[in-house]
């Protein structure tokens, strides 16, 4: 008997089978859930490369629905939710793995942030988890879990993370307000934050290599986390096995974010 047996739920974010939510999803799948997915919207439907890519992964382990999703577009959002009700009925979890800024302000420093980046930023990353729970609400009559994806980058000054550290801060912050706020309808609200994994997303960050030797070289473990791992903890999040918890961030990194300086066997080649 799996963890999710009986269990519904949502997953946003997946772009390929390197994503994290695609580690999440895997293990969603063993542990017996029933699984719908979005994928962002193709450009030319007449050739709709990101639904095939998702489908790809999605289609042979049972995927219940698949559709497009831009989190900016609120009528599009309600499609989802409403597809998601044609389909289950109700819901029980949703994983909200959405994060994005526009790359030259990505690739800046935070003072040179354009004004209209930073609106995309926050709105791709931050709103659209808020957005998530407003409509996810109304299919968990029963209660849920909704989780979202961070980054000690929101905590911490990571050279290179620039402006979507100041997302993750953001969204970490929003994530206890929506726990207060539909704790009262059994929803939990929680947030994990993995160790730096190579996916398209963090393709873009500068720096990517040295950030995972560091990591190597100074997690209390000495070595960095991979999909599988972040897999299992998010189960903890999603399944009945967190019924009290709501609120957290859930750090999945070998524990490095406890770590104020390099121990003293670091070695960083």
């Amino acid at each position: 008997m799996g963890l999710m047996d009986g269990k519904k739920g949502l997953v946003f974010g997946i772009a390929n089978d390197y994503s994290i939510a695609w580690g999440i999803t895997e293990e969603l799948h063993r542990q017996g859930a029933q699984l719908g997915f979005t994928h962002l919207p193709d450009k030319d439907p007449a050739s709709p490369k990101m639904e095939r890519r998702v489908r790809k992964l999605v289609d042979p382990i049972g995927a219940k629905m698949v559709v497009p999703c831009n989190v900016q577009d609120d009528a599009d959002l309600d499609r989802t939710f409403a597809k998601a009700k044609e389909v289950f009925g109700t819901i029980d979890f949703v994983v909200h793995s959405v994060a994005y800024a526009p790359m030259e302000d990505l690739k800046g420093p935070v003072y040179g942030v354009s004004r209209e980046g930073f609106k995309t930023s926050m709105d791709i990353s931050v709103f659209s988890l808020m957005a998530v729970c407003k409509r996810a609400k109304e299919l968990m009559p029963d209660g849920g879990s909704i989780m979202t994806l961070s980054y000690l980058g929101g905590e911490r000054v990571i050279p290179g993370y620039n402006v979507m550290g100041l997302c993750k801060a953001a969204l970490e912050s929003a994530t206890t307000y929506l726990a207060h706020e539909l704790g009262t309808s059994k929803i939990r609200v929680n947030a994990l934050s993995a160790g730096p994994i190579r996916t398209l997303s963090s393709s873009a960050v500068s720096d990517l290599d040295v950030m995972m030797k560091i990591y190597n070289a100074m997690a209390p473990m000495r070595r960095n986390v991979d999909q599988a791992e972040v897999g299992k903890s998010a189960i903890y999040l999603l399944s009945d096995m967190s019924t009290g918890v709501t609120g957290e961030t859930l750090h999945v990194d070998s524990g490095y974010h406890v770590m104020g300086a390099p121990p003293a066997d670091a070695k960083f080649d």
